[in-house]
């Protein structure tokens, strides 16, 4: 089994074999309040989307939403959780993929963690080039010490430096309904674009 998180065979193993503890199988409460507050029809980006349990509860409330991740598996289970839904969906690696015009969201969830540390620095210049100024990058951080990973953790500090260039910090709150996974370390934060 490939073991860098960063090549799409690491995260194909992980859903041909069902080894994918961060999938909650629901839409998340915090996000189900945040999207309230969405402009509708507002461009959404989920990037490392996994089974895209969320990317399908926010196409049916009408906001056109783009789910990606760099694995077919993980592309195949999002397929079913996105029935007549699919044009929501690509294979697309996240640093490189044609955007388009700017984002108004990009929500976060296991996507950052994912990344082996080495690969951090290049996360916040790629996401201000996603979004549009004013634009929201929201979710939630994995705020915790690991001596490996995935889940990669890191410190509220180096969150800011990967993001306070470009970015504002307007809401943080502790998550109580975490998966076992990321227990006591999620944050949900919102990001906005400068």
């Amino acid at each position: 089994m490939a073991q860098d998180s960063s090549k799409a065979d690491f995260w194909d193993s992980r859903y041909r074999d069902q080894v994918t503890p961060w999938d909650a199988g629901k839409v998340p409460a915090l996000l189900q309040r945040y999207a309230d507050n969405i402009t509708p029809g507002a461009r959404i980006l989920i990037p490392g989307c996994g089974s895209a349990h969320e990317a399908a509860y926010l196409a049916r409330r009408g906001f056109d939403v783009l789910a990606i991740d760099f694995s077919e598996a993980a592309i195949e289970a999002a397929r079913k959780n996105l029935a007549g839904l699919e044009h929501h969906l690509r294979v697309a690696d996240f640093f490189d993929f044609d955007v388009g015009k700017p984002y108004d969201v990009i929500y976060e969830r296991a996507f950052l963690c994912a990344l082996p540390p080495r690969i951090w620095p290049q996360y916040g210049p790629r996401m201000a080039h996603l979004l549009r100024p004013g634009g929201e990058l929201a979710g939630f951080f994995f705020l915790g010490q690991t001596e490996r990973g995935p889940p990669f953790g890191m410190t509220s500090e180096a969150l800011r430096g990967l993001l306070e260039s470009s970015f504002e910090l307007i809401e943080d709150k502790a998550v109580t309904d975490s998966l076992p996974v990321f227990q006591g370390a999620e944050r949900w934060q919102v990001w906005r674009r400068r």
